[in-house]
Formats: C-alpha cells, structure tokens, sequence
C-alpha cells in the first residue's frame, strides 16, 4: 500500500537534509518546520494548556509548503510555554498530531510545547562534564535500572518516589542504616547506569501514574521525557529540568548514563506522529500491506527509508547533546538497517566521544520496504564494530537456555565442556569481532531474574544455596573478558515472585509489588554477603588489567587452560608481563583439592568473600568449595 515511499524517485524529491524540523523558538519568534509530502494543506494550531480535548485554541497559523515536502510558518513574539500541534489534510481526511520532533509537551504526550530549553538546565548545567573519558569499552561495567523501582518500596527512604528526582537524593537508607537509591550505586563500583525508557512512553496514564506500569518498551514521543516521572507532567518544562537534574546527579558521583532507547517499533502505529502526518510511513508492511511484527510489538520500523533513518539519527543525537547522555542501548537493534546505526556512531562521536552504543542484535522476521538491506544483527557485527551486542552465549551457558527456564546451566550443575567456558571467559561468542562487542549478563528485565532462574532450574534449592550460585555466577560473569552488565537488584538477590508463588518472567506490567526493588532484603545476612562479593568482583576487575582485554588476539594469547586440573574444576590462567591470575571455578557439590603453581600466591576470591588486595596468602595445595569461584594473583619478579 505504502511501497511508494521507498522508491528512489519518491526520496530523492522528498528526503530533506536541513537541521530545523520542529520548531526553533527565540524570544522574537518562533520558526516551525514540519515534513508532510503528502499533505495538502497543513497549519499550526497554538493552544493555552497541554491538554488534549481542552477548549482553548490561541490561533491557528497557516503553513506555506516549501522544500522537499516540508511545510513552514511563523509565529511572531515570545511563545515560549505555548502548546501547539500540527493539523494537515492528507488523503481527503483533516487529521491533528503532535509534531514529531517535539521537545516538551503536556500531560500524556498528545500537544507539543513551544520551549526554551536553556530555561531548563538546572544550576551547574553548564559546567556538567562527562564523568567517562573516552576508553575501552571492557572498562566500562553496566547497571540495568527502572526509574520507578528505585524509589517506589516504602523501604527506600527516598522521597520523589517513583519519579526523576528520586535519582537525585544522597545518603537515603533503610531504617537501619543501609546505603539505598544513589548511595548504594555509588558503593557497588558500577560505571554506568542504564535507564529503562525514559523517553515519553504510551502506557501509563501521566495524570494518574499509580494506577499503571510499564517498563516503557511503547514509544509515544522520541524526543522528550516521560511524563509520570517528573512531579508536574502537565507542565512540558518540568520533566526535562527534572531528568537533567538527575543526570548531573549521577554524573556528580562519576557515574554514566545510558538511555535505553526503543526505535524498531512504535506504541500504536497508526496513532503514532509520524504515520498520522504521512499515513503509514514510519512502519513496514509486507506486499499485501500488513504490517511487519518481527519486534512481535505489531509494528517494525522503516529505519531503511530516509526520512525515518534521518529522524532516528537526529533523536539520538539531540539527547547526546540536549540531555548529556553517556551512552544508548538499543532495544531490538536487530530491526534497525546497519547504515542507520553506522551514521548515529560516527555523527554523536564527533562531538561525544565517550559515547557508547549497544543492543539486541537478535535476528527477527522483518518485512523489509528495500531489497539487499543489511540489519544490525549479531552476525553482521564487523559492519558495525563500534556496537555492542547482548552476549545470549554465555547468558545461556550460565543460567540455562531462554527457551526452557527448568533447564539448569552450568551455575545450576549442568554439564559445560571447558572449552565452550574458555570460549565464554574470552569473550568469544562466535559472532563478535571482539570483546568489547560482547555485553555479558546473566539477567536483565527480561525473563526471570537471576534468583529466580536459579529456583526454577532446582526447586528444592534453599535460600543459602540460590545465594552460593548467584554469587558463582556472579564471579564468572564478572570478571569474563567483555562488557559486564547486570540488573538493578541482582547483587541483592533480586526476586520477582507472585502471590501464587510462582516467579514473574515477563513483569512489564506487574504491579510495584513485584518490580520495586525491596531494600528491606539489605537486613538478610545472604544479601549482605552477596552484596560485599560484587563490589569485592568489580574492585578486582578494576585492579588487574587482565580482566579488561580488549582484543581478541590479546585475549586468546593472555588466556588458556591450566593443565592438569581435576574435575569438576576448570580453571583459567591469566598471564602477562606484569602477573599471572589463576580463575578457579568449581560447579560441583563437593570441595576439590587444587595444587597451586610454585610460589606465593595472593588469594582475592573464595567461595564467601572477595578483596581486590587480597583475602590471605597461599602456596602448594588448596581447597575449593562446592559451588564456588577462586581467585589468585601472583606478580612476577
């Protein structure tokens, strides 16, 4: 129905390549560029309130058409604070929208807001630095998080619950004294935290933000924030003053920010701006015009068209610059052309080159508008080196395969051979061009969290013994060659559970219940000991470069087998010019004896404990407890 657009006559008379879409505001006026080839006439509809259906139209400017299908107009004076949206006439229908490069807008995202973005930036704005350097990626450790599940439980101690500022409180605790919210991400040793979509998302009603949840995987608008976690969502300039308070927050305690990022599919095609404006341009169909669902979300985006690829690359671009990002991890990124993503690396890195990018590059039936178009799958990595992928190799060694959570993996006691953990230590996942492509993680938002897989997988396993294999997996995960990540509560043994006492494996829009983080868990003694073994992991991590390879060769050379190792334990040995480091892992039930290489040896990991200097010292024979990791450094003369 909608295969004209991707013609090469329909884009080379309509692919614009200006940098003023939307609208530019000054105190003397405002300027509005809105992309519509297909409309017959279109206007600028300036309204009192953000609220749609309220009866307080100001003017209704009309549009003059103009180059490549764009449409302009001009208000005179200051509109700052004015709600506006777009109506056009297009295929004899009169329809009205938001415009899709919007920066503010009112409660739940339907009228756009006439904004001066300086008028947001929080005190100290303008001196904020990017608190990463530009470095290897494998430097980098990453921290999943959800805005609402930080604050939400009533054993946060934070007082925004729930919303944007919430980020921004120190030294909050629970009642007896434990770090919570910030203070307790600035101890973990973390880089980065990534912030589950915190862009305007579709699913929770902004007036009334109790009454719904969702992760936000349902974009509304791209280029403006969430309305339910600011304190005021009718007033389009508090979310943004909000979030960019909680990002020089987080950056103030050397932390990086990540914007999870949704552009493979929209919250409902036809409603969504772009598709009202220029009908069905935004999605791709197949050749009986049906949409294409390989994000299984109802609509796969046309990013292979020019004007969608011009819009992703100038959303990404404008939170690196408006909102100080540190990095962007892309959901389904698999469903995005490789070109697209090649242009957003190379345009935000000339002028952030800290950035970092990754995603899901899993390989989903898309129905392409263009032939012979590359997408940013695993297997196409060397296209795109720069881009990080979601490691399922070593996600699926370890806890067990995504298709079957009652299937144990390797941390649950299912048989692995040492060269596919070798492999996995490495960084090699057969797809990646290196270890700083591959992003390892044993649980993240989806599917059930690490304490949960580890109950499904042995449902007679004990409190005590999920804790062990947490922290087993934990140490592998860890300290593996690549980019570690892992999710908001996992060091604190995390549990989604139901009522009925199942476990929640898909909470995208389960109640606070059972997606707030419960930091009353902080007064458990296993939780403590789990918590103080992650910090100890990334502390070690940090210490010792050889942790940290960034190079395939350097990773294959550096890195083999120790021989003669009895079963069940495999051990790694580590080497450079520096030191040697011995990774013990031992999956069994029973303790295992290991004769050490001559010499003194600093032991920095046992089954309960961890210290980056080193627990106790140790040479000839030592035991290695069931179910546990051991490390041991030696540094050469």
């Amino acid at each position: 129905m909608f295969q004209e657009y991707s013609t090469p006559a329909f884009e080379k008379k309509y692919t614009y390549t200006g940098n003023d879409l939307g609208h530019q505001w000054s105190p003397e006026q405002t300027l509005f560029r809105l992309w519509a080839p297909t409309a017959a006439d279109a206007c600028v509809c300036l309204y009192r309130s953000g609220t749609e259906g309220t009866d307080d139209l100001i003017d209704a400017i009309p549009m003059c058409a103009d180059v490549c299908g764009t449409w302009v107009a001009r208000a005179e004076g200051d509109w700052n604070g004015t709600y506006y949206t777009y109506k056009v006439s297009v295929g004899g229908k009169t329809v009205e929208s938001i415009d899709p490069y919007a920066a503010a807008a009112g409660v739940n995202g339907r009228r756009g807001m006439i904004i001066d973005l300086r008028g947001t930036d929080p005190q100290g704005w303008d001196k904020d630095t990017p608190p990463i350097p530009p470095r290897s990626e494998t430097d980098n450790v990453i921290y999943e998080l959800h805005v609402r599940d930080l604050s939400i439980d009533a054993s946060s101690g934070i007082d925004a619950k729930g919303k944007f500022l919430g980020l921004t409180e120190e030294n909050t605790a629970t009642p007896s004294g434990h770090p919570t919210g910030l203070a307790h991400i600035c101890q973990l040793g973390v880089t980065h935290v990534q912030l589950l979509p915190i862009y305007d998302y579709g699913s929770v009603d902004e007036a009334h933000p109790e009454k719904g949840y969702n992760w936000g995987y349902d974009p509304e608008n791209y280029n403006l924030p969430e309305g339910s976690y600011s304190t005021d969502p009718y007033n389009g300039s508090v979310r943004i003053r909000e979030l960019k308070q909680a990002v020089l927050a987080l950056h103030k305690h050397g932390l990086g920010v990540v914007m999870d990022v949704v552009y493979n599919h929209v919250y409902h095609s036809f409603d969504f701006s772009v598709n009202k404006l220029v009908p069905g341009y935004f999605s791709r169909e197949d050749a009986n015009g049906k949409l294409s669902g390989g994000s299984c979300c109802g609509n796969d985006t046309a990013s292979e068209r020019s004007m969608v690829h011009k819009f992703i690359v100038d959303s990404v671009n404008y939170w690196a610059d408006e909102y100080h990002l540190d990095g962007f991890r892309f959901d389904i990124v698999g469903l995005i052309d490789v070109q697209t993503m090649q242009e957003i690396i190379a345009t935000v890195r000339q002028k952030h080159p800290h950035m970092i990018f990754y995603g899901e590059g899993w390989d989903m039936a898309t129905e392409l508008t263009k032939p012979d178009v590359p997408l940013a799958v695993q297997s196409n990595g060397a296209m795109v080196p720069e881009l990080g992928f979601f490691n399922d190799t070593i996600r699926d060694t370890l806890r067990g395969s995504i298709f079957d959570r009652s299937l144990p993996g390797y941390i649950s006691g299912a048989p692995v051979s040492r060269e596919q953990l070798l492999n996995c230590f490495r960084g090699v996942a057969g797809w990646n061009q290196s270890p700083t492509q591959a992003v390892n993680y044993v649980s993240c938002h989806d599917d059930l969290a690490l304490h949960d897989r580890i109950a499904q997988a042995l449902p007679q396993a004990t409190e005590d013994e999920i804790a062990r294999r947490s922290r087993f997996a934990a140490a592998f995960n860890l300290l593996s060659i690549g980019v570690p990540f892992f999710q908001a509560g996992e060091e604190m043994l995390r549990s989604k559970k139901l009522k009925s006492g199942k476990y929640d494996s898909n909470s995208y829009r389960s109640p606070d219940s059972v997606n707030s983080i419960k930091w009353s868990r902080l007064e458990d003694a296993q939780v403590q000991k789990t918590l103080r073994y992650y910090q100890g992991l990334l502390a070690l991590r940090r210490e010792h470069s050889l942790f940290r390879i960034a190079d395939a060769a350097a990773a294959e050379r550096c890195i083999s087998l120790a021989e003669n190792t009895p079963e069940p334990l495999t051990v790694f040995r580590l080497e450079d010019k520096k030191e040697i480091i011995l990774a013990a892992f031992n999956p069994g039930q029973d303790g295992v004896n290991l004769s050490l290489p001559a010499g003194s040896w600093q032991v920095c990991v046992t089954d309960e404990q961890t210290d980056a200097q080193g627990l106790s010292s140790a040479q000839g024979e030592v035991s290695i407890p069931g179910i546990s990791a051991f490390v041991a450094v030696q540094a050469k003369d």
